[in-house]
Parts: C-alpha cells; structure tokens; sequence
C-alpha cells in the first residue's frame, strides 16, 4: 500500500513521533494505522506522546552571545519538574537550542520546530520528541528572541536559568567597562522587572486610561480640590509608576546614594569611558511566567501509581 504524505501526518500527530518513524510504522504494517501505533508504542518512539497533555511550567531559560557581542538568542524551554529543570542531560539540551536558534535564520517557533537539528538527521520536533523520550517529562521548547544589532547586547542569567535578560545597547565601545555597566543593566531588569525600556515605549492610550482612573480616585479623596491639585496628585502618580515600569527611570539598584537612576548610571560610564552608549532595549524572560502550574499532590500521585 502506497504511504501518503497525510497519512504520516495523521499518525504523527496522534503520536508525537517522528516523521521518519511514522512513515516506517506505516510500511511496517502497510498503511494500517492501529497497528501502525502499537508497532511505534512497542519500540518505544510513541512515548512522548504519552505526555502530552501534562504541564510543562518548569524548565530554564538560557542565553548565548556571539564572540563579538553583536549576536544573541535566549530560549526557555519547559519541562514538568524543577528535578529534571536541573538535570545537567536537559540543560545541555537546551544550550544546543539555544546554539541552534542562534545560527538559524527562522524567527518563530512554529518554523524552528519544523527546520533541521544541528546533524541534521531530524528535525527539531524530533529532537525534542527523543529528548522527552530520553527524559521521561514532557518537554517544550516554548519561545526564544533573537538580536543581531551593530553596537552591543550583553545578557545576564539568573538563579540557574530561572530569569534570563538581554541589554542591547548603541555605543562605539566595546571596553571592559562598556561592558560591566550592560551587565548590570541586564541584573537591574532581571531583578526589577520592568514592563518598558523608557518612556517613549509607554502606550498613550495606557497613559490616557491611567488618567482616567486617578483623576476619579483623586476626586474621591479630595472632593473638595480644585482641577490644578488634581491634575497635580494625578501626574505625581503616573510619574511614580513610570519610574516602577520604565527601565530608564528606574533606581539603580546599586546606586550608593539611593536616588541615581538607571539613565543617569549609563550617562556616568559613557561620560567615563569618553563614548557613546545608549540603552535601545531589553528582553526578560522568566521560566514559566504566564503558564499554568500543576498543583502537585505527591501522596496522591504516589497512590495512583501504586494502583
């Protein structure tokens, strides 16, 4: 019987196995797709399949920067547990993700899935199927950003791959100092997380929407006050959250008087290192965020199993 191309398809998407092997399956057992996924649960290359439907909001986030600064890519690749998250097998892994993204020229997931791992024996999504397979968890390559800038982007990983932030910068210098002052812009983001690079990012709309909201709770706390000292409590207020979201604005966090900023520390080291530097932007990632987590029951999953 003659193995199309959607019947493969079928058979992988109710697998989760590799193209290659779907389409030996089928051969194997002439195009009957029953038997077709018991021959690949039998040689154990349906397995990842299995575990599909479970959570996967653990994992780590890693980046890599080319030699000379100009390139970087950041990846975050999920696994169920924070055991297998620290499994030096799966942070290897994700390293060549990373390594893979970096020298891919594919700028969605979607896409990367589909293109050749780095022997180029399989695709990534049969990589990543072995991988799981390997693992024994659910694994998800989830996201990943890109930079290719022509002045510098430095990154910053925190607390084992939990955090991971890039500064891309506008300078002239590539000075060790140059350097140790993005990196600890990197730290501030990480640490701080703010939501925008500057001011300028700020949505007006948001501004506008903000303003909406204030004013009324300026007006319920001074009933009595004219428009001037409202729309003076109101901007003091929209001035304090940007100085909270905007990375620029906020305070250096090691600032040794407690009040210089982020923008006036950058100024000090350009004005230092006589060059131009200029923070255009970051990227933070944290593992994990925004994904559901599973609230793990360990007695009651030790009972199931145990059934």
């Amino acid at each position: 019987m003659a193995i199309t191309a959607a019947m493969v398809k079928e058979l992988r998407e109710q697998t989760g196995a590799g193209m290659m092997d779907c389409k030996k399956a089928l051969s194997e057992t002439d195009g009957d797709m029953e038997k077709a996924v018991d021959w690949l649960r039998e040689n154990g290359l349906a397995k990842a399949a299995k575990k599909q439907s479970r959570i996967a909001a653990e994992g780590v986030v890693t980046t890599v920067v080319s030699e000379d600064c100009k390139k970087a890519a950041m990846v975050e690749v999920n696994s169920e547990t924070d055991f297998v998250a620290k499994n030096e097998k799966f942070q290897a892994y994700v390293a060549s993700v990373a390594n893979q993204v970096l020298k891919n020229d594919v700028t969605d997931v979607d896409a990367f899935m589909e293109s050749p791992s780095e022997d180029a024996s399989v695709t990534i999504a049969e990589e990543l199927a072995n991988m799981t397979a390997t693992i024994g968890e659910k694994l998800s390559i989830r996201r990943f950003e890109k930079v290719d800038t022509d002045g510098m982007v430095i990154s910053y990983v925190h607390g084992g791959g939990k955090i991971g932030v890039l500064v891309v910068a506008d300078t002239d210098s590539s000075s060790d100092p140059v350097k140790e002052a993005l990196k600890n812009v990197a730290m501030q983001a990480a640490a701080m997380k703010p939501q925008y690079t500057s001011r300028d990012e700020v949505d007006q709309e948001y501004i506008e929407k903000e303003k909406e909201v204030l004013t009324q709770e300026a007006k319920n706390e001074k009933p009595d006050a004219d428009d001037k000292i409202i729309n003076g409590m109101v901007m003091g207020r929209i001035n304090k959250e940007l100085k909270e979201i905007c990375l620029l604005d906020q305070v250096y966090v090691k600032a040794e008087d407690g009040k210089q900023t982020v923008a006036k520390y950058v100024e000090e080291v350009a004005k230092a290192e006589g060059c131009k530097l200029a923070i255009k932007r970051f990227i933070r990632f944290e593992t994990g965020e925004g994904l559901e987590k599973k609230n793990e029951d360990f007695a009651a999953e030790v009972a199931a199993q145990m059934k």
